[in-house]
């Protein structure tokens, strides 16, 4: 199979905060810096590029940086290699906060020329394979998206793979195996749900003031006749 061209697909299955960012008002400062004032940049966040914020054993905290005074969305990632030692998928996992028995979602990008008929089969160490149906197709690779429950969740902390298989379109017969390294998930999704509660707390702090500064604004138009 044709090797993926690495992206930062964070955000491919949706974002990891349930709450909207772009509806929060920012309140900014008029007042021009020193560094403005003498005719100087500090620069500006690249917003919407890729970051490791943590590594977790086998795991990436990855982040996209967000507008200013918004927190980062993030995810958990791993690349997969072939038993050749060749980059061929991406995984990438997403707490659900809040959802019922949905407790976190997975993307799983695979390239071009997967077999999408073939599915794509999941299973923890020994543990009976579970079956998932390909989403979508883009230039960068197809998509699988996944809901993990509790029980889920808690096969990945316990277990200490998960084998990926994939059929190649050149070869709709074989199944190609990837292995999904377990090493320092616990770690890493403790730490990932940490972060996300945070950055909620953060969100709907903005969306309060956002809120009070509407309706201050509100009671301070002149009334119409």
């Amino acid at each position: 199979m044709k090797t993926l061209t690495l992206t930062a697909v964070l955000l491919a299955a949706g974002l990891a905060f349930p709450l909207a960012a772009q509806d929060t008002a920012e309140t900014e400062d008029d007042t021009p810096s020193a560094a403005e004032q003498a005719g100087l940049s500090l620069g500006q966040p690249d917003v919407g590029t890729a970051y490791v914020r943590e590594t977790h054993g086998d795991w990436e905290m990855r982040c996209i940086v967000s507008p200013q005074n918004q927190p980062d969305p993030c995810q958990l990632y791993q690349l997969l290699d072939d038993a050749e030692g060749n980059p061929v998928a991406e995984f990438n996992l997403f707490d659900v906060p809040d959802e019922g028995e949905l407790v976190a979602g997975a993307t799983i990008v695979t390239p071009l020329d997967t077999l999408l008929t073939g599915q794509l089969r999941m299973a923890v160490d020994s543990n009976q394979a579970r079956v998932y149906p390909f989403s979508f197709c883009q230039p960068v690779g197809c998509y699988v998206r996944l809901g993990l429950s509790d029980a889920d969740i808690q096969s990945f902390r316990a277990g200490s793979e998960a084998t990926i298989g994939i059929v190649p379109l050149q070869a709709p017969d074989q199944l190609v195996p990837l292995t999904l390294s377990l090493s320092g998930f616990t770690a890493g999704f403790e730490a990932l749900v940490a972060y996300n509660a945070e950055a909620l707390e953060q969100l709907r702090a903005l969306a309060a003031a956002a809120a009070e500064e509407d309706a201050a604004g509100s009671e301070d138009a002149p009334a119409s006749e």
